[in-house]
Protein backbone atom coordinates (compact mmCIF):
# COMPACT_ATOMS: atom_id res chain seq x y z
CA UNK A 1 0.00 0.00 0.00
CA UNK A 2 1.32 3.43 -0.93
CA UNK A 3 0.86 6.06 1.75
CA UNK A 4 1.55 9.79 1.53
CA UNK A 5 1.92 11.66 4.85
CA UNK A 6 1.30 15.38 4.40
CA UNK A 7 3.60 17.45 6.61
CA UNK A 8 2.25 20.98 7.10
CA UNK A 9 4.15 23.90 8.62
CA UNK A 10 3.76 23.71 12.39
CA UNK A 11 2.96 20.00 12.37
CA UNK A 12 2.44 18.39 15.78
CA UNK A 13 5.75 16.57 16.23
CA UNK A 14 4.55 13.61 18.30
CA UNK A 15 1.59 13.03 16.01
CA UNK A 16 3.75 12.97 12.90
CA UNK A 17 6.37 10.76 14.56
CA UNK A 18 3.72 8.34 15.87
CA UNK A 19 2.32 7.76 12.39
CA UNK A 20 5.76 7.21 10.88
CA UNK A 21 6.95 4.95 13.71
CA UNK A 22 3.86 2.72 13.63
CA UNK A 23 4.17 2.05 9.90
CA UNK A 24 7.93 1.55 10.14
CA UNK A 25 7.37 -1.00 12.92
CA UNK A 26 4.57 -2.61 10.93
CA UNK A 27 6.89 -3.21 7.99
CA UNK A 28 9.45 -4.77 10.32
CA UNK A 29 6.85 -7.00 11.95
CA UNK A 30 5.42 -7.98 8.55
CA UNK A 31 8.71 -9.75 7.78
CA UNK A 32 7.80 -12.32 10.44
CA UNK A 33 4.48 -13.20 8.84
CA UNK A 34 4.00 -14.94 5.48
CA UNK A 35 2.02 -12.97 2.92
CA UNK A 36 1.67 -9.96 5.22
CA UNK A 37 1.22 -6.63 3.38
CA UNK A 38 3.82 -3.87 3.24
CA UNK A 39 3.31 -0.14 3.57
CA UNK A 40 5.34 2.27 1.44
CA UNK A 41 5.32 5.60 3.30
CA UNK A 42 6.41 8.92 1.76
CA UNK A 43 6.52 12.23 3.59
CA UNK A 44 5.23 14.98 1.31
CA UNK A 45 5.19 18.75 1.67
CA UNK A 46 4.71 21.96 -0.28
CA UNK A 47 8.40 22.78 0.22
CA UNK A 48 11.45 20.47 0.25
CA UNK A 49 11.79 21.03 3.99
CA UNK A 50 8.98 21.71 6.44
CA UNK A 51 9.43 23.09 9.95
CA UNK A 52 7.43 21.38 12.69
CA UNK A 53 5.93 23.06 15.75
CA UNK A 54 9.04 22.14 17.77
CA UNK A 55 11.30 23.73 15.14
CA UNK A 56 12.56 20.51 13.56
CA UNK A 57 13.13 20.39 9.81
CA UNK A 58 11.53 17.48 7.98
CA UNK A 59 12.67 16.52 4.47
CA UNK A 60 9.69 16.03 2.18
CA UNK A 61 9.00 14.81 -1.32
CA UNK A 62 6.80 16.96 -3.61
CA UNK A 63 3.06 16.74 -3.05
CA UNK A 64 2.62 15.27 -6.54
CA UNK A 65 3.44 11.91 -4.88
CA UNK A 66 -0.06 12.03 -3.42
CA UNK A 67 -1.45 11.48 -6.93
CA UNK A 68 -0.42 7.82 -6.86
CA UNK A 69 -1.00 7.17 -3.16
CA UNK A 70 -3.68 4.78 -1.93
CA UNK A 71 -3.95 6.69 1.34
CA UNK A 72 -3.27 10.28 2.37
CA UNK A 73 -2.62 10.85 6.09
CA UNK A 74 -2.82 14.41 7.43
CA UNK A 75 -1.20 14.75 10.88
CA UNK A 76 -2.43 17.65 13.00
CA UNK A 77 -0.88 21.08 13.22
CA UNK A 78 0.03 22.10 16.75
CA UNK A 79 -2.81 24.56 17.31
CA UNK A 80 -4.64 24.00 20.60
CA UNK A 81 -7.07 26.89 20.62
CA UNK A 82 -10.30 26.88 18.58
CA UNK A 83 -10.03 30.47 17.30
CA UNK A 84 -6.48 30.04 16.01
CA UNK A 85 -7.26 26.63 14.55
CA UNK A 86 -10.32 27.84 12.64
CA UNK A 87 -8.33 30.81 11.34
CA UNK A 88 -5.65 28.44 10.06
CA UNK A 89 -7.88 25.81 8.44
CA UNK A 90 -10.06 28.42 6.73
CA UNK A 91 -7.27 30.80 5.69
CA UNK A 92 -4.87 31.13 2.77
CA UNK A 93 -2.01 29.31 4.53
CA UNK A 94 -3.91 26.05 4.48
CA UNK A 95 -5.56 26.45 1.07
CA UNK A 96 -3.02 24.21 -0.76
CA UNK A 97 -3.53 21.48 1.84
CA UNK A 98 -7.32 21.71 1.59
CA UNK A 99 -7.19 21.52 -2.19
CA UNK A 100 -4.85 18.52 -2.09
CA UNK A 101 -7.15 16.72 0.37
CA UNK A 102 -10.20 17.44 -1.79
CA UNK A 103 -8.47 16.26 -5.00
CA UNK A 104 -7.18 13.10 -3.36
CA UNK A 105 -10.61 12.26 -2.00
CA UNK A 106 -12.30 13.02 -5.33
CA UNK A 107 -10.19 10.44 -7.15
CA UNK A 108 -11.22 7.78 -4.63
CA UNK A 109 -8.13 7.50 -2.42
CA UNK A 110 -8.50 7.01 1.32
CA UNK A 111 -7.96 9.95 3.70
CA UNK A 112 -7.06 9.86 7.39
CA UNK A 113 -6.35 12.40 10.11
CA UNK A 114 -6.38 12.86 13.87
CA UNK A 115 -6.84 15.59 16.44
CA UNK A 116 -6.84 19.14 14.98
CA UNK A 117 -6.05 17.69 11.55
CA UNK A 118 -9.67 16.58 11.27
CA UNK A 119 -10.62 20.28 10.93
CA UNK A 120 -8.65 20.39 7.68
CA UNK A 121 -10.59 17.39 6.38
CA UNK A 122 -13.86 19.03 7.40
CA UNK A 123 -12.89 22.32 5.78
CA UNK A 124 -11.96 20.49 2.58
CA UNK A 125 -15.44 18.97 2.45
CA UNK A 126 -14.49 15.30 2.73
CA UNK A 127 -16.45 14.82 5.97
CA UNK A 128 -19.72 16.33 4.76
CA UNK A 129 -22.72 14.39 6.11
CA UNK A 130 -20.60 11.52 7.42
CA UNK A 131 -19.69 10.34 10.92
CA UNK A 132 -16.33 11.52 12.25
CA UNK A 133 -14.46 12.25 15.45
CA UNK A 134 -11.93 14.81 16.62
CA UNK A 135 -10.07 15.69 19.79
CA UNK A 136 -12.60 15.93 22.64
CA UNK A 137 -11.67 19.42 23.81
CA UNK A 138 -12.21 20.86 20.34
CA UNK A 139 -15.59 19.15 19.91
CA UNK A 140 -17.70 22.26 20.69
CA UNK A 141 -15.82 24.32 18.07
CA UNK A 142 -16.04 21.47 15.55
CA UNK A 143 -19.75 21.00 16.15
CA UNK A 144 -20.44 24.74 15.84
CA UNK A 145 -18.50 25.16 12.59
CA UNK A 146 -19.55 21.90 10.93
CA UNK A 147 -23.13 21.14 12.06
CA UNK A 148 -23.67 18.95 8.98
CA UNK A 149 -20.99 16.48 10.14
CA UNK A 150 -22.06 13.66 12.47
CA UNK A 151 -19.56 14.22 15.29
CA UNK A 152 -18.84 11.23 17.51
CA UNK A 153 -16.66 12.84 20.17
CA UNK A 154 -16.51 9.73 22.35
CA UNK A 155 -14.86 7.35 19.87
CA UNK A 156 -11.10 7.20 19.52
CA UNK A 157 -11.17 6.14 15.85
CA UNK A 158 -14.04 6.35 13.36
CA UNK A 159 -14.03 4.69 9.93
CA UNK A 160 -16.61 6.07 7.49
CA UNK A 161 -16.32 4.95 3.91
CA UNK A 162 -12.84 5.90 2.68
CA UNK A 163 -12.22 8.39 5.51
CA UNK A 164 -10.74 7.62 8.93
CA UNK A 165 -10.60 10.14 11.77
CA UNK A 166 -9.18 9.87 15.27
CA UNK A 167 -9.26 11.73 18.55
CA UNK A 168 -6.94 13.79 20.71
CA UNK A 169 -3.25 14.42 20.09
CA UNK A 170 -1.87 10.95 20.81
CA UNK A 171 -4.84 9.56 18.93
CA UNK A 172 -2.39 9.63 16.00
CA UNK A 173 -1.03 6.39 17.47
CA UNK A 174 -4.49 4.84 17.54
CA UNK A 175 -5.15 6.13 14.01
CA UNK A 176 -2.01 4.57 12.55
CA UNK A 177 -2.57 1.28 14.36
CA UNK A 178 -6.17 1.15 13.10
CA UNK A 179 -4.95 1.71 9.54
CA UNK A 180 -2.41 -1.11 9.92
CA UNK A 181 -5.13 -3.33 11.37
CA UNK A 182 -7.28 -2.71 8.30
CA UNK A 183 -4.50 -4.27 6.23
CA UNK A 184 -3.44 -7.00 8.63
CA UNK A 185 -4.86 -7.63 12.13
CA UNK A 186 -1.97 -9.98 12.83
CA UNK A 187 0.65 -7.33 12.07
CA UNK A 188 -1.29 -4.76 14.11
CA UNK A 189 -1.28 -7.10 17.11
CA UNK A 190 2.49 -7.48 16.85
CA UNK A 191 2.98 -3.72 16.54
CA UNK A 192 0.81 -3.12 19.60
CA UNK A 193 2.86 -5.61 21.60
CA UNK A 194 6.25 -4.25 20.55
CA UNK A 195 5.25 -0.62 21.09
CA UNK A 196 3.23 -1.44 24.25
CA UNK A 197 0.08 0.20 22.91
CA UNK A 198 -3.12 -0.51 24.83
CA UNK A 199 -6.45 -0.75 23.07
CA UNK A 200 -8.30 2.55 23.56
CA UNK A 201 -11.60 2.38 21.68
CA UNK A 202 -13.01 5.45 23.39
CA UNK A 203 -12.01 8.98 24.38
CA UNK A 204 -14.88 9.11 26.87
CA UNK A 205 -12.82 8.25 30.00
CA UNK A 206 -10.49 11.17 29.24
CA UNK A 207 -13.13 13.83 28.61
CA UNK A 208 -13.35 16.57 31.24
CA UNK A 209 -16.93 17.90 31.25
CA UNK A 210 -15.89 21.09 33.04
CA UNK A 211 -13.48 21.98 30.24
CA UNK A 212 -16.14 21.54 27.56
CA UNK A 213 -18.74 23.43 29.58
CA UNK A 214 -16.64 26.61 29.55
CA UNK A 215 -17.39 27.08 25.85
CA UNK A 216 -20.88 28.39 26.72
CA UNK A 217 -21.81 30.59 29.73
CA UNK A 218 -25.21 28.91 30.17
CA UNK A 219 -23.67 25.44 30.20
CA UNK A 220 -20.90 26.60 32.55
CA UNK A 221 -23.51 27.97 34.97
CA UNK A 222 -25.53 24.73 34.70
CA UNK A 223 -22.41 22.70 35.45
CA UNK A 224 -21.67 24.73 38.60
CA UNK A 225 -25.30 24.44 39.72
CA UNK A 226 -25.29 20.67 39.26
CA UNK A 227 -21.92 20.13 40.98
CA UNK A 228 -23.27 21.89 44.08
CA UNK A 229 -26.19 19.43 44.18
CA UNK A 230 -24.78 16.11 42.98
CA UNK A 231 -26.11 14.24 46.02
CA UNK A 232 -29.64 15.59 45.45
CA UNK A 233 -32.31 14.78 42.85
CA UNK A 234 -31.63 17.01 39.81
CA UNK A 235 -34.50 18.60 37.93
CA UNK A 236 -33.69 20.13 34.54
CA UNK A 237 -36.77 22.42 34.59
CA UNK A 238 -35.80 23.60 38.08
CA UNK A 239 -32.21 24.19 36.95
CA UNK A 240 -33.44 26.27 33.99
CA UNK A 241 -35.58 28.43 36.28
CA UNK A 242 -32.71 28.96 38.70
CA UNK A 243 -30.41 29.97 35.84
CA UNK A 244 -32.99 32.34 34.37
CA UNK A 245 -33.36 30.58 31.01
CA UNK A 246 -36.05 28.46 29.42
CA UNK A 247 -35.78 24.69 29.60
CA UNK A 248 -35.55 24.59 25.79
CA UNK A 249 -32.66 27.08 25.81
CA UNK A 250 -30.82 25.01 28.39
CA UNK A 251 -31.35 21.82 26.39
CA UNK A 252 -30.13 23.44 23.18
CA UNK A 253 -27.09 24.99 24.86
CA UNK A 254 -26.02 21.69 26.42
CA UNK A 255 -26.59 19.76 23.18
CA UNK A 256 -24.67 22.31 21.12
CA UNK A 257 -21.72 22.49 23.52
CA UNK A 258 -21.54 19.00 25.01
CA UNK A 259 -23.16 16.96 22.25
CA UNK A 260 -25.51 15.39 24.75
CA UNK A 261 -28.69 16.02 26.74
CA UNK A 262 -28.77 17.81 30.13
CA UNK A 263 -29.71 14.56 31.89
CA UNK A 264 -26.78 12.68 30.39
CA UNK A 265 -24.48 15.60 31.24
CA UNK A 266 -25.62 15.28 34.87
CA UNK A 267 -24.76 11.58 34.69
CA UNK A 268 -21.32 12.45 33.28
CA UNK A 269 -20.64 14.77 36.22
CA UNK A 270 -21.76 12.13 38.70
CA UNK A 271 -19.58 9.48 37.07
CA UNK A 272 -16.61 11.86 37.11
CA UNK A 273 -17.06 12.54 40.85
CA UNK A 274 -17.62 8.86 41.66
CA UNK A 275 -14.50 7.86 39.74
CA UNK A 276 -12.47 10.46 41.65
CA UNK A 277 -13.77 9.17 45.00
CA UNK A 278 -13.02 5.57 44.06
CA UNK A 279 -9.44 6.46 43.20
CA UNK A 280 -8.72 8.75 46.15
CA UNK A 281 -10.74 7.36 49.10
CA UNK A 282 -11.60 4.09 50.81
CA UNK A 283 -15.31 4.90 50.89
CA UNK A 284 -17.64 2.02 50.08
CA UNK A 285 -19.43 2.01 46.76
CA UNK A 286 -22.71 2.42 48.62
CA UNK A 287 -21.48 5.61 50.30
CA UNK A 288 -20.06 6.99 47.05
CA UNK A 289 -23.33 6.22 45.26
CA UNK A 290 -25.28 8.28 47.80
CA UNK A 291 -22.78 11.14 47.53
CA UNK A 292 -23.34 11.39 43.79
CA UNK A 293 -27.11 11.07 43.86
CA UNK A 294 -27.81 7.35 43.42
CA UNK A 295 -29.79 5.38 46.00
CA UNK A 296 -28.54 2.03 44.73
CA UNK A 297 -24.88 1.15 44.39
CA UNK A 298 -25.82 -1.25 41.59
CA UNK A 299 -27.00 1.69 39.45
CA UNK A 300 -23.67 3.41 39.85
CA UNK A 301 -21.76 0.19 39.19
CA UNK A 302 -23.55 -0.31 35.86
CA UNK A 303 -22.99 3.31 34.79
CA UNK A 304 -19.30 3.19 35.70
CA UNK A 305 -18.79 0.05 33.63
CA UNK A 306 -20.77 1.53 30.74
CA UNK A 307 -18.92 4.85 30.67
CA UNK A 308 -15.36 3.84 31.62
CA UNK A 309 -15.23 0.22 30.48
CA UNK A 310 -13.80 -0.74 33.89
CA UNK A 311 -15.09 -2.39 37.04
CA UNK A 312 -15.13 -0.50 40.32
CA UNK A 313 -12.25 -2.68 41.54
CA UNK A 314 -10.17 -1.76 38.49
CA UNK A 315 -10.90 1.95 38.97
CA UNK A 316 -9.67 1.76 42.57
CA UNK A 317 -6.31 0.36 41.46
CA UNK A 318 -5.63 2.99 38.76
Amino acid sequence: MKIAVLVCDGAFDSGLASVLDVFDTANTMAEELPEAPRWSVTRIGFTPQVRTAAGLLVDCAPVCHAESADLLIVPAVNERWPVGLVEFVSGERSRPARELIARTHARGAAIASACAGTFLLAEAGVLDHVRATTTWWLAPAFRARYPHIQLDQGSMVVHQGSVTTAGAAFGHLDLALALVRAGSPAVADLVARYLVVDDRPSQAPYIMPSALAQHDPTVAAFERWVRDRLAEPISVPDAARRLGVSERTLQRSVQRTMGTSPIRFVQDLRIERATHLLRTTDLSLETIARRVGYEQASTLRVLLRERTGKTTAALRTV
